[in-house]
C-alpha cells in the first residue's frame, strides 16, 4: 500500500477541523476542554476505536484513550499522543475568526495543535478506509494540560508510552516541512514575595511593597539568561486595592537549557533567589519540568523511516532538537523512540495571528499514514 495514492484532501480535512478549532478548549476551562475532548473522543468511536475517558485531576480535563481493532490488540504497538488544550481564554474566537485566505486557515490552537491531532486521525480513517491492517496496533492519547507543563497526566502519558513500540507527537511541524527529534530542558518556577501593608496615601513609608521586591526580581531573574540556559518571568499577580501597599505578590517564570547539566545550574540560581530583604521575604519554589530529551539510535532509526517515507513524496524532511517543549520530552526521555513535530506547517502559535498552511494537512496526514503503515 503506497500512502501517496491515498485520497487525502486539504479542503475536505477543514471541514472537520473547524468544529474542532470553534470548540474552544483553553486548560483552565476543565469544562470546555471536556467539550473537546467528547468531540474527539466521538470521531474515533465513529472510525470504530474503543474509548476510555480517565478523570481529571487537579482541576484540569479528562484524558481519552482510545484503541483500534486490531490482530494484535493488547501487544507494543505505535502512540499518538497530543494535547487538546489552548493557550487561548474564551472569546478568542470572536477576535481569532475561523478563515481561509489562500493557503492561511486562521483559528485559535489551529497549529498548536488540533490541526495535527486531526490530521493523525485522518490518517489512520484513510487506512481504514482503504482496509488496510498496520502491521502494529494504534493507540491515541489525547490529554488536557500541555500548555501549563502536564501536572495532572505526566504519569498517564509515560505509562502507555511503555506499553508501545513508538511514539508518534503531531505537534506543529517546521516552515521547512522539519520534524523533532530532541527537546530542550524546561523547569517552572513560583514565585512569591510578602511584604508588609500599610495604607498608601496616609502611611505609605510604613509599608513594604511585595510589587516592588517582584519587578526587582524579575529584573534580576531575566539577567540570568545566557545562551546556555533562558530565563524568563510570564505570570506576575499582586496587590488587590491601589491605596494599600502589597503585601503579597505571586508569578511564574520558566527556564530552558538545551543540556539537562545546564537546566541543573539553572534551578539551583533560581531557588538561591530565595530570601529576605528589606522586610520583605522572596520565596521561589520549583514547579513541574520536562527533562532533556536527546535523540538516540531508536528515534534516529524512527526518523530515518519517516524520511524514507517523506522522499517517496518528494520531500524533504529536516530534523533536528527544539525548544518549547512537549510531551515528548517524556517519552524521549525514557529511550522509546519517538518522533515529533508530526503535525501541520503554519506560523505565530499562541498569538492572534495563529494560522496553517493548508495544504500541509493532506501532506502531513500521508506522512502519519506511511509510518502507521510500515512501522514494525
Amino acid at each position: 500500500m503506497n500512502p501517496a495514492n491515498l485520497p487525502f484532501d486539504s479542503e475536505a480535512m477543514l471541514q472537520g477541523l473547524r468544529e474542532w478549532v470553534e470548540c474552544e478548549s483553553p486548560t483552565w476551562d476543565a469544562t470546555a476542554v471536556n467539550r473537546m475532548l467528547d468531540l474527539a473522543a466521538r470521531d474515533m468511536a465513529v472510525m470504530g476505536a474503543t474509548i476510555e475517558r480517565i478523570a481529571g485531576r487537579q482541576g484540569l480535563g479528562s484524558v481519552i484513550r482510545a484503541r483500534f481493532p486490531h490482530p494484535r490488540q493488547g501487544e507494543p504497538g505505535i502512540l499518538i499522543a497530543g494535547h487538546m488544550d489552548t493557550v487561548h481564554p474564551i472569546g478568542t474566537i470572536e477576535k481569532l475568526t475561523w478563515r481561509c485566505e489562500g493557503n492561511k486557515c486562521y483559528g485559535p490552537g489551529i497549529f498548536d495543535m488540533k490541526g495535527g491531532n486531526y490530521l493523525a486521525l485522518e490518517a489512520i480513517r484513510q487506512l481504514i478506509r482503504a482496509s488496510f491492517v498496520t502491521p502494529l496496533p494504534i493507540t491515541v492519547l489525547f490529554t488536557p494540560d500541555e500548555e501549563v507543563g502536564t501536572p495532572s497526566t505526566r504519569d498517564i502519558i509515560e505509562a502507555e508510552a511503555k506499553r508501545n513500540k513508538y511514539v508518534l507527537v503531531p505537534e506543529p511541524g517546521g516552515t521547512d516541512n522539519g520534524v523533532v527529534t530532541g527537546r530542550y530542558a524546561i523547569a517552572r518556577f513560583n514565585l512569591e514575595a510578602t511584604g508588609r501593608p500599610s495604607h498608601a496615601g496616609l502611611t505609605l513609608s510604613s509599608g513594604r511593597s511585595a510589587i516592588r521586591e517582584m519587578a526587582r526580581q524579575i529584573l534580576v531573574v531575566d539577567a540570568m539568561t545566557t545562551d546556555d540556559c533562558t530565563f524568563s518571568v510570564g505570570i506576575v499577580h499582586g496587590g488587590r486595592w491601589v491605596n494599600c501597599v502589597a503585601t503579597t505578590c505571586t508569578g511564574e517564570a520558566l527556564s530552558m537549557a538545551r543540556r539537562q547539566a545546564d537546566l541543573d545550574r539553572g534551578v539551583e540560581k533560581m531557588l538561591a533567589l530565595s530570601g529576605t530583604s528589606n522586610d520583605v521575604t522572596f520565596k521561589v519554589t520549583r514547579g513541574v519540568t520536562r527533562p532533556v530529551w536527546e535523540p538516540d539510535a531508536g528515534t534516529i532509526a524512527l526518523y530515518e523511516a519517516a524520511l524514507g517515507i517523506a522522499k517517496q513524496f518528494g520531500a524533504e524532511l529536516p530534523h533536528g532538537s527544539a525548544g518549547g517543549g512537549s510531551d515528548a520530552n517524556f517519552t524521549g526521555a525514557l529511550g522509546i523512540p519517538t518522533l515529533d513535530g508530526l503535525g501541520v506547517r503554519g506560523a505565530n502559535a499562541h498569538t492572534l495571528d495563529e494560522h496553517i498552511e493548508v495544504d500541509s494537512l493532506a501532506d502531513r496526514g500521508r506522512l502519519m499514514a506511511g509510518l502507521l503503515a510500515t512501522l514494525k
